[in-house]
């Protein structure tokens, strides 16, 4: 059973602001979430409506409960966040979630250092075309180990098709990890996401990798 509420946009796409009913919060705060978020059509380029997260940032008790709700769906130790938004919500479980050891960041082109054969670029593909991001090995290896796999949760604001999240994940699975002197494999326990724009069916892509644990479902 879901909460559900008028439509955001009135064409032939339907936009719903829903909420699972298993996951229980209270009722204000749903509505709250739901004024908050913002739609801009034709934005970055024609035919796309970008959903505006930003105003999440902008209560504090709307943020509280958001990254309660995150941590209460994440079982792994290390997190994958993609640039920006994703780091908004991810470092604060370094401090709210205790069994969270590490924060792996993934960037955009020109903004990590790096030493010779330590940055992997991952091609993605978005709504709107093709793109790059980047991240480190030897962030990969400060991650937390456990047994001979290291187990991560990729954690960012918006499934649409989810092209980003899946170029991510296969990018992190092909990682051979060696830390003193061990080889790690590396594991993907589960994508979170703030919302998700249902219509596009991105999670059944992602599904095939690892389960897809969503907040706000439009």
């Amino acid at each position: 059973m879901h909460f559900t509420y008028k439509n955001t946009r009135e064409d032939k796409k339907n936009y719903y602001f829903c909420y699972r009913s298993s996951l229980p919060q209270p009722l204000t705060t749903l509505y709250k979430m739901k004024e908050a978020l913002k739609f801009y059509k034709d934005f970055p380029k024609e035919g796309i409506v970008f959903v505006d997260i930003i105003p999440l940032l902008q209560d504090k008790k709307i943020f509280a409960q958001l990254i309660d709700e995150i941590g209460s769906r994440l079982t792994a130790p290390n997190i994958a966040a993609p640039e920006a938004r994703g780091f908004l919500f991810s470092a604060p479980l370094m401090i709210s979630k205790p069994e969270v050891e590490s924060i792996i960041p993934i960037r955009k082109s020109g903004k990590l250092p790096y030493n010779e054969g330590d940055l992997c670029d991952v091609e993605i593909e978005k709504e709107y075309g093709s793109d790059h991001l980047f991240f480190r090995r030897s962030d990969i290896a400060a991650a937390k180990a456990t047994g001979d796999e290291i187990h991560i949760s990729i954690i960012d604001d918006l499934l649409a098709t989810g092209g980003t999240a899946e170029g991510i994940a296969h990018s992190l699975m092909e990682q051979k990890i060696t830390k003193d002197g061990k080889e790690y494999k590396v594991v993907i326990d589960e994508f979170i996401f703030l919302v998700e724009l249902d219509f596009l069916h991105g999670a059944e892509r992602l599904e095939k990798i690892a389960p897809v644990r969503s907040i706000i479902h439009l």
